[in-house]
């Protein structure tokens, strides 16, 4: 059983096809998905800092088992925030499938979700996509975004030039003009879709910037004590979430303001099960937000479809070997 590189993952995947397949997931509720494990650990005796040990099973009948085990270091400069494995079993038999990167998983399937509640809520002609953030995600976001959107033109920022710069490397196959924004409220002033997948502890977008006919994309802030945006902005907005209730507890963006009273469980319109299940078209508010947080069955989903597409065409390379 050959390991199933990042590389392959991503030559394996593509967003339209990564997000039809969640839009049916998430029709059909077929897939189980239990909590999922959060251990916050310190990595150090000489300070305080911690990281987050993730463990994330779904398993769906007559199908596969997988399980992500990650751990998210936001503090790592060298090497990627985000890493780890994700296994893939035979559901009814429990021979293992495959192992593959975790973290491409993650990337394109966070960016996968945040893309179709983008389908369901941006505006239907967005042009103009700000990314907020240079981090692994930032090209994914991008990718999948222009995937349901007629984007013509991405800005970037980050605390970093030449890391936006990078990013933009990264997308430059991409036919729509691009740039770097060296101010975010100069760019959410110009913005359809702005997302934004950042670690900060403290909010990047405000709410008194945003505009009539707007889409906010809010991806990162994983912990109850990171926020992206601020009170105004989570207030004025027409939110939804990928799934309840961890949204509500898992992210400071919607904990902080449930707290202080500023939302309440009822400010939240929607999640993608609801939106994927309605058989009316969801209706566009003039301001719209989306918090992710994860879920399994995001994974499992686009594991799913890497582990079947190259059985189909290379078998011996994701052959069962015995254990």
């Amino acid at each position: 059983m050959e390991f199933i590189t990042a590389e392959t993952i991503r030559a394996t995947l593509q967003y339209p096809q990564l997000i039809n397949a969640l839009r049916d997931a998430f029709r059909s509720q077929q897939i189980e998905v239990p909590q999922r494990h959060h251990h916050h650990f310190r990595y150090s005796r000489d300070h305080h800092n911690e990281n987050t040990l993730l463990l994330m099973p779904a398993w769906q009948a007559n199908g596969y088992l997988g399980v992500k085990t990650v751990v998210v270091a936001p503090e790592n400069r060298e090497q990627p925030s985000i890493q780890g494995h994700y296994t893939i079993f035979d559901a009814a038999t429990g021979t293992p499938r495959a192992v593959m990167d975790a973290a491409s998983i993650t990337a394109m399937r966070t960016a996968a979700a945040s893309a179709l509640a983008a389908d369901y809520l941006a505006p239907t002609d967005a042009s103009v996509l700000l990314m907020v953030g240079t981090g692994t995600l930032a090209p994914e976001l991008i990718r999948a975004h222009t995937s349901v959107r007629p984007i013509k033109k991405v800005v970037v920022w980050g605390r970093s030039q030449e890391k936006a710069q990078r990013v933009l490397d990264a997308v430059a196959d991409l036919p729509c003009d691009a740039a770097i924004c060296s101010d975010i409220q100069q760019g959410m002033a110009n913005a359809d879709i702005v997302s934004c997948a950042t670690l900060s502890k403290s909010p990047l977008l405000y709410g008194k910037w945003l505009r009539t006919g707007q889409h906010i994309d809010l991806v990162g802030a994983f912990r109850p004590d990171m926020r992206e945006a601020d009170d105004v902005l989570i207030k004025r907005v027409a939110l939804y979430v990928d799934v309840m209730p961890h949204a509500l507890s898992e992210t400071g963006d919607l904990s902080i303001p449930l707290e202080t009273g500023v939302i309440t469980e009822q400010s939240i319109m929607g999640h993608l099960p609801s939106l994927c299940q309605s058989s009316a078209p969801a209706t566009r508010s003039p301001i719209t937000g989306f918090k992710s947080v994860g879920h399994a069955l995001e994974d499992l989903v686009a594991a799913s479809l890497v582990y079947n597409q190259l059985a189909e065409v290379q078998p011996s390379a994701v052959a069962p070997s015995a254990m």
